[in-house]
């Protein structure tokens, strides 16, 4: 790639670059009865305003009542999850678990948390359980190539993301037994998803396909695919020798799209891409790209506030998928209402922000150093940052319990 100076500097002039609950009820039996998870095979209420009203403080649900308040954090290469207690920035847990624990998933009724062990290049695929209330983990479950894991809106099934094999595996979401599958055969590195409002569709990345693929849930079938447009320049992963060198040409012909997230009126979608070094923004009505976000090198993680204003953008700090320690990482905050980059939180001294989720208290944004055996305290009010070493290559850590009504799964993709 050639560094394009004149690219870069009109986009640091557009500002494109480098920028700087529930409302209380009377009665608590009906407040309670609001906020449990729906029972299974139930329907989602009708879409609301707001996809994320759900998410605030004030909305912890009676079915995490007791359980501990820990963030777990799998290790992929030394095949083990770290417990931290999130008041003392101290790990008090650590236990093995399967072949390349990838992600922490919180299950649909919020009484389990399944590590997802996809045990890459192998047919060693398991599922962990974790009971909440002790921390500790139960026997292994034996699955093809789980890298992530998400459930069903109505609950009935949780969804396996068998990566390698290009396929949904829709499983009983207490015993893991198999139900269905859906082939996604032009989705090459499935990985994260969001779901449609309404629970009708999910919304699928391909990682190596520079590609999103909708699914009709209800027909079980592939409703189409999306190839994702490159832009004119990307952020150099190289240090710069002035301002103008900060940007590069990008020469790419698809992008590396990672996570993903609806708006909080569910009418776009934002997709983080590694290559690309922003946010896709795609229209759901049309499943058609309208826009384009900026963030940082190796865009790659997507959490919203608790309060759903704002969505928090982890970007890993290359666009290697096996990056260096002391990288460019560093989180944006992009405003949903404006679509706005507002703030650019940098990690002192270099680092790997990779995935995570917000507190319940919407105070802090845990982050996993991906590269750095570290994982990320960042303070929400000003992007303070605290670290905490783990094992080795954490990934898809989740904090736990969260608000909510139930966890459409990922670290905490909860409504």
């Amino acid at each position: 790639m050639k560094t394009n100076r004149i690219v870069f500097a009109a986009l640091a002039v557009a500002g494109l670059i480098g920028a700087g609950g529930l409302l209380a009820v009377a009665n608590m039996e009906n407040a309670q009865a609001a906020q449990a998870a729906p029972a299974a095979g139930t329907a989602p209420a009708a879409a609301p305003v707001n996809v994320y009203a759900g998410i605030g403080p004030a909305n912890m649900s009676p079915a995490t009542k007791d359980q501990l308040q820990r963030v777990y954090v799998p290790n992929l290469r030394s095949n083990d999850v770290y417990v931290i207690d999130p008041e003392t920035l101290k790990v008090v847990d650590k236990f093995k678990v399967g072949v390349g624990p990838q992600h922490v998933v919180p299950a649909y009724d919020l009484q389990t948390l399944w590590v997802a062990n996809n045990a890459e290049r192998t047919n060693k695929g398991s599922l962990t359980p974790i009971d909440p209330r002790t921390g500790k983990p139960g026997p292994q479950v034996a699955v093809d190539d789980p890298y992530n894991m998400y459930f069903s809106p109505d609950g009935k099934s949780a969804i396996v993301v068998a990566e390698a094999l290009h396929r949904l595996d829709f499983r009983d979401p207490k015993t893991m037994a198999m139900q269905y599958a859906i082939d996604v055969p032009q989705c090459g590195g499935i990985n994260h998803a969001d779901f449609s409002p309404d629970g009708r569709y999910a919304m699928f990345t391909c990682e190596f396909d520079g590609a999103v693929a909708r699914i009709d849930l209800a027909a079980r079938k592939v409703d189409g695919y999306l190839k994702l447009s490159m832009p004119a320049t990307r952020f150099s992963e190289k240090d710069p020798i002035d301002q103008l060198l900060a940007n590069e040409v990008c020469s790419k012909k698809k992008g590396m799209p990672q996570d993903i997230r609806v708006s909080p009126d569910g009418k776009r979608y934002y997709i983080a891409d590694m290559d690309a070094d922003g946010v896709h923004i795609v229209d759901a009505s049309t499943f058609t790209k309208v826009g384009f976000i900026p963030t940082g090198v190796g865009a790659h993680g997507l959490y919203p506030s608790r309060d759903g204003t704002k969505l928090y953008v982890a970007n890993r700090g290359t666009h290697n998928i096996h990056g260096k320690r002391k990288g460019k990482g560093r989180v944006t905050v992009i405003d949903f209402a404006s679509e706005k980059v507002v703030s650019q939180w940098a990690i002192p001294g270099g680092g790997s922000p990779d995935m995570g989720n917000v507190s319940a208290d919407g105070k802090y944004l845990w982050l996993s150093g991906r590269f750095d055996d570290v994982v990320y305290r960042i303070d929400t009010a000003n992007g303070d940052v605290k670290q905490v070493k783990v094992g080795q290559e954490p990934h898809g850590l989740t904090v736990w319990p969260q608000p909510g009504r139930y966890s459409l799964g990922h670290t905490g993709n909860m409504r």
